[in-house]
């Protein structure tokens, strides 16, 4: 499929949301508020109500015909999940409610068996807090150092004081493969090899990157990969994670109940093979089956188009809130970044900036992104976000501009 064939598909996709055909204050909805949730399509729309009107019972506990469906569906969708990140077993895919959850289990499941004081754990300056919380109290609870990867002259991920990082006390590196904040793409492949010839693991937040690029598990070689549901066409509320399959095997159960047991007794139990051992517990069965329906979505648009789309939509945002003079950019300028950019314009609070975008009908993010620590370190209390995803258009980014710059020309009236 060529580019051109592929933002014609883009532009099709349209009718598929029909959240988008609104308007607010009176305006067109213009949504560009992708990087924190993204729209859903009919196609998964669709397949939670017919789930909930033809399928729906709890699963693999029953034998009756709809818990029969309803487990098809939900180990269906799971099977959909590994082929989508080139998982090499379905056991390797752990449903969580979330990426954050995924994260959290690593930390108390295999951080808390395997790391002691003086063991190092490598992140980086840029992570989602998601990604730097859980290994915060994971150091309370073993004694283990936390160590940061600063960012390069270009606001991206610098690899030369990574690997100044790296030794044989490193135990674990735990990285985003896209910031939310910067829009970097982050060289995954090269910090995973990095580090395991240190004999450390690997877990990579996925969270911005499959949604919007093929992402292959074996090629990077991680040892982990978490990603979340609602950034990638589908439900709230469901997530997974990736996992080894002999690493996933030699960690110990997240959580305890039913499900994830092979046989109970008053005293002690033993526990379900992968990967219900870290499943406790009914589990979000629409949210799984909707996120089945969004990963075919997204394959009926091929990743390689979607990626290529947003790539010449980034590159059109950027050129154009680099040609305001009162806009100052974060992270690398290039074409090679994924498709957000955040920015600040000079005396106008990013929350000020949203709501009088939002009067236009214009969704933007304004914040601190769950990036404190970054946001310090560029020197921004805060920053406004725009993020695509291959349902907008260059139009919409064009209107986005035009707002902007009267947003800034009334702010600018004010503050004269």
């Amino acid at each position: 499929m060529t580019f051109t064939q592929a933002r014609t598909l883009a532009a099709q996709t349209r009718a598929d949301f029909p959240i988008l055909d609104q308007e607010i204050h009176g305006k067109p909805l213009i949504y560009l508020d992708n990087a924190a949730s993204s729209q859903k399509p009919l196609a998964v729309l669709d397949a939670l109500q017919y789930y909930y009107t033809h399928d729906h019972a709890n699963v693999h506990r029953g034998v009756h015909t709809l818990s029969s469906r309803a487990t098809d569906a939900y180990e269906g969708a799971r099977d959909k999940v590994a082929a989508f990140v080139n998982a090499a077993s379905r056991q390797e895919i752990v449903y969580t409610r979330n990426a954050t959850e995924a994260i959290n289990l690593v930390a108390y499941a295999w951080g808390n068996a395997n790391l002691k004081s003086g063991d190092e754990v490598i992140l980086s300056v840029m992570e989602h807090h998601s990604n730097l919380i859980p290994w915060q109290l994971l150091a309370q609870r073993t004694g283990a150092v936390l160590k940061f990867v600063q960012l390069s002259e270009t606001q991206g991920f610098d690899l030369e004081h990574y690997k100044s990082l790296l030794s044989d006390r490193t135990k674990l590196v735990a990285i985003v493969h896209v910031s939310n904040t910067l829009g970097c793409i982050n060289p995954v492949e090269e910090i995973v090899r990095l580090a395991h010839q240190q004999g450390a693991r690997v877990l990579i937040d996925a969270c911005q990157s499959v949604p919007h690029m093929p992402v292959d598990v074996q090629a990077i070689d991680c040892d982990w990969l978490v990603a979340s549901g609602h950034k990638m066409c589908a439900p709230t509320g469901i997530g997974f994670l990736y996992g080894k399959l002999d690493l996933l095997r030699s960690m110990p159960p997240f959580l305890g109940g039913g499900e994830m047991i092979a046989d109970v007794f008053l005293d002690h139990a033993t526990y379900a093979d992968l990967p219900h051992k870290f499943e406790a517990g009914t589990p979000a069965i629409a949210e799984a089956v909707g996120l089945g329906a969004a990963i075919d979505y997204l394959n009926s648009l091929g990743m390689e188009n979607i990626h290529a789309y947003e790539q010449e939509l980034t590159t059109h945002l950027v050129q154009q809130l680099q040609q305001i003079p009162e806009v100052r950019l974060y992270g690398p300028q290039g074409s090679d970044r994924a498709g957000l950019a955040s920015f600040t314009t000079g005396a106008v609070h990013p929350h000020d900036l949203s709501t009088i975008l939002d009067q236009a009908g214009i969704a933007i993010r304004a914040g601190h992104h769950c990036t404190q620590p970054l946001h310090r370190i560029v020197k921004a209390q805060s920053t406004a976000r725009a993020s695509v995803y291959f349902y907008n258009t260059q139009a919409e980014i064009d209107a986005f501009i035009v707002a902007l710059r009267e947003a800034i020309e009334f702010f600018g009236g004010i503050f004269a």
